[in-house]
């Protein structure tokens, strides 16, 4: 699905939740403790940061949303530090100020860019808040397009549903992040975006992406939302709609550098769709796309539609990445649709060469859409000997997700990816060296599908073995 980044100017965003102040004490850890076994950090700077509910609403602002936060702060340091900071990123405020009360503080000791340790000061809120949220709830829900409900388990939202119900009567639109309670306190949500833990939590785990979305469509239909957006790591995202509708988002292909946070832009970036028109499906390519230019900032953080849009224009798809067989499978399927042609290609790709670079960029330019099938370790151990791999697949398939020529890489444990070829069927079927094109296993497979075969030449005196044997010849000389 293609993905544009537009103008958010014109698009009000309404932000309910548990808002905390995020401090950060830096400084360099080059000594022990002689009072016990720990490291000592000279703290050289702090920094301050909106947390929580806030710092969705300030991701919300960075890409130029009109935002309302609505939370609760203690009458202290920590609120009056907030409130400026949000004041000073135009976003609008209702924070309930409860007088005995400390506004929910983290601290982080960070020494060398490494998070050394977090410190939380919180305490259990009072229940009887409810009716100051709601009244300014009530206050400001006609200004917004969607509403975003981030609900840490701190207290502020006892009764998340009771705000989804008062959205829906004024005909808003509600993304919910959520946490450990029972899924049914956010009955009528149109979207909400569990991460694994918290979705394993509410269904009971999963075994592969069948049983995910499987599971996801029962939780859906039990507690009537709209769609759910499970946020897997490194694995990427997964959309299962309450009709069955589902899609497999893999992750960007990054140098993750923290990813503290990374769930409030994942939140503001679904919000930021939906308030656009974006369809759930579409606001998720574009919460991918944020999330994977967040994890490589330190701290809590925000990303700017320039950003998006640098990273958008670099990359000519947002759903690029590796994917499990079946995740492979639908991200076909949606490819079809669109009438983009697939190209297919498999092998070990042990060490990646500029020889490989080549002929998958000749390869890549057959059609819209790159596959590359990869041999796991056994295979390749069965097929090369022992020894090889020399690069375990985690590695390779990394490696080989980084190419801009290439849009999904999937591995495969059999000794030849036929099977794969039956299930996917791609329109051309490429492989390079010295094959003839009836040598080239799966050439019947395609071809009986109505594809075509192709050989492309690759650089001589650069393979993997080639290579190999060179090592060997300078660590014996």
């Amino acid at each position: 699905m293609k993905l544009d980044i537009p103008s958010f100017r014109d698009a009000r965003v309404l932000v309910i939740g548990d808002v905390m102040l995020d401090r950060y004490w830096y400084g360099t850890a080059g000594r022990v403790s002689q009072e016990a076994p720990v490291p000592v950090v000279d703290v050289e700077s702090t920094e301050d940061r909106p947390g929580g509910a806030a710092n969705v609403a300030l991701n919300l602002a960075a890409l130029g949303i009109n935002v309302t936060l609505i939370g609760v702060v203690g009458d202290d340091e920590p609120a009056r530090i907030l409130e400026q900071k949000l004041a000073a990123a135009n976003i609008g405020c209702e924070l309930v100020s409860v007088a005995d009360w400390p506004t929910i503080l983290k601290i982080r000791v960070v020494s060398r860019r490494q998070q050394m340790l977090r410190m939380d000061f919180e305490v259990p809120l009072r229940a009887d808040i409810e009716s100051r949220l709601e009244q300014a709830f009530r206050a400001r829900i006609a200004q917004a397009d969607v509403v975003v409900i981030e609900d840490y388990d701190k207290g502020t939202l006892t009764r998340p549903r009771h705000f989804i119900d008062i959205a829906h009567q004024n005909g808003k639109r509600v993304v919910v992040d959520p946490k450990f309670k029972p899924f049914d306190a956010y009955r009528g949500a149109d979207v909400i975006k569990p991460n694994s833990a918290e979705f394993g939590h509410a269904v009971g785990g999963w075994s592969d992406y069948r049983e995910l979305v499987a599971k996801g469509v029962e939780l859906a239909n039990r507690c009537d939302f709209g769609a759910l957006v499970v946020t897997r790591g490194e694995a990427g995202m997964s959309v299962v709609e309450r009709d069955g509708t589902h899609h497999h988002v893999p992750g960007q292909s990054v140098d993750v550098f923290d990813e503290t946070g990374a769930g409030d832009t994942v939140a503001a970036a679904l919000a930021a769709g939906l308030a656009v028109g974006f369809s759930v499906h579409r606001s998720v390519l574009l919460a991918n796309l944020a999330a994977g230019l967040v994890v490589t900032k330190s701290g809590t953080a925000t990303v700017s539609v320039p950003e998006l849009r640098r990273a958008l224009a670099a990359d000519r798809h947002t759903d690029r990445g590796v994917l499990s067989r079946d995740e492979l499978l639908e991200a076909v399927n949606d490819a079809r649709r669109a009438g983009e042609s697939i190209i297919f290609t498999n092998g070990c790709f042990d060490i990646l060469h500029a020889g490989h670079v080549a002929y998958l960029e000749e390869a890549r330019a057959l059609g819209d859409r790159l596959i590359i099938a990869v041999n796991d370790d056994a295979s390749v151990t069965r097929l090369k000997g022992d020894g090889r791999p020399v690069n375990s697949l985690a590695q390779r398939l990394r490696v080989l997700a980084a190419l801009s020529s290439v849009d999904w890489v999937v591995a495969f444990n059999e000794d030849t990816p036929e099977a794969l070829l039956e299930a996917l069927a791609p329109d051309v079927l490429v492989k390079g060296g010295d094959y003839r094109v009836d040598e080239v296993v799966g050439a019947d497979i395609v071809r009986r599908h109505g594809g075509a075969v192709k050989v492309l030449a690759l650089v001589p005196n650069l393979s993997t073995s080639v290579i190999i044997d060179r090592l060997k010849g300078a660590r014996d000389s």
